[in-house]
């Protein structure tokens, strides 16, 4: 099977051979841009390209206009980063069609957790059934089974569930988790969150118990 192709847009050339060598060293085949306009060039020659790691602030183009371009013609998944972690740019990222937003300074184990996850989503990258202590879940057949036992969830609890298990061991916020499961373009309460995590936890057994509340944050699934 090929590697997935990665694509790693910064001006930095130390953040880019940074991040380059954790991919790599994850499995991933990657290619670097030092600015917008050649990684516009670069992605219409190689669109292969399973993901793009995006930084806002770079000369000829920056991330912005980039991410633009790129929204007009392919949804491939785009995570930007950032220096400046405010709200006002988070929110434009995501209305723009940004996947995913981590601020600089970072942990680059992070970002590759990210990229996997996000490919797992897409279904570009993992099997279709996934193990984690004791709960399987078949994405394919849209099945859940706890030590064996098949486990009814609604559409929302499973694909929560999912997410969970694909980001496990990642500390995730309830604005996070709506965003990505919900998608950026749903304004509900956080607290729905809440409410769906009481019937999973309660569905799973004591299985359920692999969901742990982080308070003033959200939620971290771990075995």
């Amino acid at each position: 099977m090929d590697r997935p192709v990665v694509m790693v847009v910064d001006d930095e050339s130390r953040m880019r051979k940074l991040v380059n060598d954790f991919l790599v060293k994850d499995g991933y085949d990657v290619l670097e841009a030092s600015n917008g306009s050649e990684a516009l060039d670069m992605y219409y020659m190689h669109e292969e390209t399973a993901l793009i790691i995006l930084d806002v602030m770079m000369p000829v183009m920056d991330g912005w206009e980039t991410l633009t371009e790129i929204r007009k013609n392919s949804k491939v998944p785009i995570i930007m980063l950032t220096a400046r972690a405010e709200e006002r740019d988070e929110l434009k990222g995501f209305e723009l069609g940004v996947d995913e937003y981590i601020s600089k300074p970072f942990s680059p184990k992070i970002l590759v957790a990210r990229v996997s996850a996000i490919l797992r989503r897409s279904g570009v990258t993992g099997d279709e059934k996934k193990e984690a202590g004791g709960i399987v879940i078949d994405r394919a057949a849209h099945v859940v089974t706890v030590d064996g036992e098949a486990v009814e969830l609604s559409v929302k609890e499973f694909e929560l569930l999912d997410y969970f298990i694909q980001n496990e061991g990642i500390a995730l916020s309830r604005e996070k988790i709506l965003s990505s499961v919900w998608n950026y373009d749903y304004y509900g309460d956080a607290r729905t969150i809440d409410t769906h995590v009481k019937k999973l936890r309660s569905k799973l057994g004591e299985r359920g118990e692999c969901i742990h509340t982080i308070w003033g944050l959200g939620y971290k699934f771990e075995t």
